[in-house]
């Protein structure tokens, strides 16, 4: 999993290479934190990244629809390698997107942990963001999923706050080259960008409905972090436009939900630097700096002057896990002969390595039907053969108030500890909206204490905080996010008081 050497995407910096927040050598692995930013780099070094609005993508046609009979049986996991007893069903394998090409999405999808409410419960969608990093290794083994895995890289150990206890999950990694996700066609992997990861997930998810027909009508909701800031939007636009055309409901869209999102270029890199600065990890002075001598409106030229204060603010904060500021680092990556202790509650900062290990066994990759023959490289967390992405927007705003006006739900979590796309740049992109408070900022609540914090605006989109919570807030604080996924669906606000949950 060494990262690396760059490539000649960019002139100084892939933004597939590793950035400076490292402890120590073994800490140098690309995450999914990592690689936002690099890709936030790549964009201020103006290097070809097209960042024009999001269009309308090509409508799908029926030659994108392939048969999908007795498929969904194959796709059945009778158990996973090392996995406790579960009741619920789970299933793992490939949709193709594109037959010519041979590019095929791979999905890994848990029902409901109820049997009797499963055939009411929605549909939910996750994706990881990164660009290019899985939402098998993230959301499924370290966040939302049934399971964790344990310190010996073997065994798995349940997740009791999953959020299949709310919803049927899908997890999807994608764009090909992600994960388990492949392309027969080499050239693919240079095509990446926003618009062909939202008509790729389209297709997939067409297709997967044809796979499992029992879902085709129930409300369908999609979900994300980090960059699926733009992924979620992106393809939720794309459901909404096929739609449209269709003048029929093809996805039953209600809603979306992303966290710790990017969502406005300009907004989220000024928010980074109040939100250092006012937790008291950059001087005032410093920041003063930063504001007058860098330009983060879009396509803007960075200046020396510039670049010189932020790799010093880099350095400075190296020794920290900017992603989750007051949580501990992995200092040893070794697996274990015997599984440590573990705790749903507090995350092991070494799970990045444990999931390497499980997802890399033979016996694992088996079991959840990848196709380890079409990649010729280890399973990456996140993508090392995707070198080139060629389109993203500064800002997904436009989309934000489209579904607004469409009456899809919307809403938007930080997690408060997070100071790569923190609570300052969530609320500063808000704020663009310039939308009207429907109900005031005030505390949420769970379990009688303080969950985090929330305000409603007209039009219903909803803003939440979750408090203790990092970068990937079901990693930190897992009952919090549970109650915010149930809130969500429900469609109901999040509790004000300590008197119920």
């Amino acid at each position: 999993m060494e990262s690396k050497k760059p490539t000649s995407l960019l002139p100084v910096i892939s933004f597939l290479t590793i950035l400076s927040f490292c402890v120590v050598e073994t800490q140098c692995r690309k995450n999914q934190g990592q690689q936002l930013g690099h890709f936030y780099k790549a964009k201020l070094s103006n290097s070809g990244i097209e960042t024009s609005s999001f269009r309308a993508i090509h409508l799908m046609d029926s030659a994108n629809i392939h048969p999908q009979e007795g498929l969904k049986e194959h796709d059945r996991i009778e158990r996973l390698p090392g996995q406790p007893q579960v009741e619920f069903s789970q299933y793992g394998g490939y949709v193709t997107v594109d037959k010519s090409a041979g590019r095929a999405l791979y999905y890994y999808f848990v029902e409901s942990e109820k049997k009797k409410s499963n055939e009411s419960l929605p549909l939910l969608l996750w994706l990881n963001g990164g660009p290019g990093c899985s939402s098998l290794a993230y959301g499924a083994m370290q966040e939302l999923g049934p399971f964790r895995v344990h310190s010996d890289g073997k065994t798995l150990y349940r997740n009791r706050y999953s959020w299949n206890n709310a919803a049927n999950v899908l997890f999807l990694e994608s764009p090909a080259g992600v994960g388990f996700s492949y392309s027969n066609t080499t050239s693919d992997y240079n095509k990446s960008g926003d618009s062909r990861t939202a008509e790729d997930s389209y297709v997939f998810m067409v297709n997967w409905l044809e796979r499992f027909p029992e879902y085709k009508d129930r409300e369908f909701y999609i979900s994300g972090e980090s960059y699926a800031g733009h992924y979620v939007p992106q393809l939720a636009y794309t459901i909404l436009y096929h739609n449209k055309f269709a003048n029929k409901t093809i996805i039953n869209l209600k809603g979306i939900i992303i966290g710790n999102a990017v969502i406005n270029d300009e907004t989220d890199d000024r928010g980074m630097y109040d939100y250092l600065e006012s937790h008291a990890l950059i001087s005032d002075e410093v920041n003063h700096k930063v504001h007058k001598h860098c330009d983060f409106s879009p396509n803007a030229s960075t200046s020396k002057l510039c670049d010189a204060i932020t790799e010093e603010i880099y350095k400075s904060i190296s020794y920290l896990d900017i992603y989750s500021i007051y949580a501990p680092l992995c200092f040893n990556t070794n697996l274990t002969s015997r599984p440590k202790k573990a705790s749903i509650m507090n995350f092991d900062p070494c799970s990045d390595y444990y999931v390497y290990a499980y997802l890399n066994r033979p016996e694992v990759q088996a079991a959840m039907h990848a196709n380890v023959t079409k990649l010729d490289h280890d399973w990456e967390p996140c993508s090392d053969v995707i070198t080139k992405w060629n389109d993203s927007p500064s800002t997904i705003i436009p989309l934000l108030e489209e579904f607004m006006s469409n009456g899809i739900r919307v809403w938007v979590f930080s997690g408060d500890t997070d100071a790569r796309v923190p609570v300052t740049s969530t609320k500063y992109s808000i704020n663009e909206m310039k939308l009207d408070v429907k109900t005031a900022w005030h505390a949420w609540y769970l379990g009688g204490e303080v969950g985090g914090f929330t305000q409603v605006y007209k039009g219903d989109l909803t803003f939440a905080t979750v408090r203790g919570a990092g970068h990937q807030v079901p990693s930190y604080q897992p009952k919090r996010a549970l109650s915010l996924i149930w809130h969500f669906l429900g469609g109901s606000p999040l509790p004000d008081t300590t008197r119920y949950d």
